[in-house]
């Protein structure tokens, strides 16, 4: 039977089955790895393919007199190691020519190509949008040798406007119960200091996981905290009922300013690495049970709050001053969290999800050292971030979650109806 597609448009469409959320036999948090897979799949898979053009002088179904002779027969798969594990090429065939046709690819008939690079390649490139000179460059990194204009450009067709349009969508229907800050430092530029990467997303009220926004933050400062706030503001976001961060006094500040009637809940684990820096180690296993059992066992905030003011006295009495000063400085936003559903405590206290996220955009994008430019450090880092946060569980709230939420809503709304009133008069 021939083959209508080619190899390269079949793999395009399982890329985007996997990024529909088609593919059940994917765990979600392995889905930035299987897309890193097809991705370098449709690299060297299109690398092929243009190589068999260039040979012929003639595209597919292409008629041209001046071309050399030969005819496409089909295809022969080649299995290929790489730094994704194996991979299989489809390498096309051809009858009536004066030689075989051999890709560039495997003319030292290499058996391991050093794709690493590709990894990045393909999450920030494919999925999201690197110029098309960091295509080439990459790709010869890869050992792929020059990649042809017309591949680069097809890879990158359209790649950067969905970008933007994720930077520019609508932010007015998810109303968000919580929203999680949090940045990361990367060598944006060619040369010069790391530069952060503000990033923040929520859990609606229907328990979704959404990234909101992706953002260069020169110095991480309280004003670029404030830019990044205001611009979700001006695309429609609601106030959220609970912010977690960490306890950088620009973002706190910021936090203040643009969510005065949310709750500010600090970021428990970032707050407990604080407390275990000034203690000794043999004290640290001990000292970090102790904190999440304040945590995990309180039964409403002010549980929570005595338990983590006894947990200071110990620290004290122990002589641990530092550590207890430490634990005790703005110690009720660490208990906030307790005022909303029990049961999702661990979802609500900390920027974990987002750390995660984070450690994997490290991860994915080491390999290409510094970045170019603002664009193609942002495109990666978006992508990873939007596959391991919407590929998360979702937050299933019960009716009493749903109505406690509300609840606290309505008190907010009250109270903020009270202050106006109040400067009205």
């Amino acid at each position: 039977m021939s083959r209508t597609l080619l190899p390269s448009v079949e793999i395009e469409k399982e890329i985007d089955v996997l990024l529909a959320g088609g593919r059940v036999d994917v765990h979600p948090l392995e889905v930035v790895s299987e897309l890193g897979r097809l991705g370098v799949r449709l690299v060297l898979q299109r690398a092929v393919e243009e190589g068999m053009d260039e040979w012929l002088g003639r595209a597919r179904y292409e008629r041209r007199p001046e071309a050399a002779p030969g005819k496409r027969n089909g295809y022969r798969p080649r299995r290929v190691q790489t730094g994704e594990g194996e991979i299989v090429v489809e390498v096309p065939q051809v009858r009536e020519a004066c030689a075989p046709f051999t890709s560039k690819l495997f003319r030292r008939r290499k058996r391991f190509l050093a794709t690493e690079p590709l990894q990045a390649l393909v999450i920030g490139a494919f999925v999201r949008g690197l110029s098309m000179r960091d295509v080439e460059s990459l790709c010869e990194e890869a050992g792929l040798g020059q990649v042809s204009r017309s591949t680069a450009s097809r890879l990158c067709r359209g790649l950067k406007e969905r970008f933007q349009a994720f930077r520019e969508r609508d932010l007015s229907d998810p109303r968000l119960v919580c929203l999680f800050l949090d940045a990361i430092f990367l060598p944006v530029r060619p040369s010069g200091a790391k530069e952060g990467v503000l990033c923040a997303w929520g859990i609606t009220e229907a328990g979704e996981r959404v990234l909101l926004d992706v953002c260069l933050g020169m110095r991480e400062s309280e004003e670029d905290w404030l830019e990044l706030g205001r611009a979700l503001a001006r695309r429609g976001l609601r106030a959220p009922l609970l912010v977690v961060a960490d306890g950088a006094p620009g973002l706190v500040n910021a936090i203040e300013q643009l969510w005065p009637d949310a709750d500010r809940q600090r970021c428990t684990v970032h707050r407990l690495r604080n407390v275990l820096a000034k203690l000794p180690e043999r004290e640290r296993e001990r000292v970090k049970a102790a904190y999440w059992r304040a945590l995990d066992e309180a039964s409403s905030q002010q549980d929570g709050e005595r338990r983590l003011r006894t947990l200071v006295g110990e620290l004290a009495d122990q002589g641990y001053s530092a550590a207890a000063a430490c634990l005790a400085d703005d110690l009720d936003a660490l208990t906030l969290h307790l005022r909303f559903p029990l049961k999702h405590r661990r979802v609500w206290r900390s920027t974990n999800l987002l750390e995660r996220s984070l450690g994997e955009v490290k991860r994915r994008t080491k390999v290409i050292g510094r970045f170019p430019g603002e664009t193609s450090c942002l495109s990666p880092c978006w992508a990873v971030l939007d596959l391991v946060i919407a590929g998360a569980n979702r937050v299933r709230f019960d009716d009493l979650d749903r109505q406690l939420i509300e609840r606290i809503a309505t008190e907010r709304n009250r109270d903020k109806e009270k202050e106006q009133e109040v400067v009205a008069t």
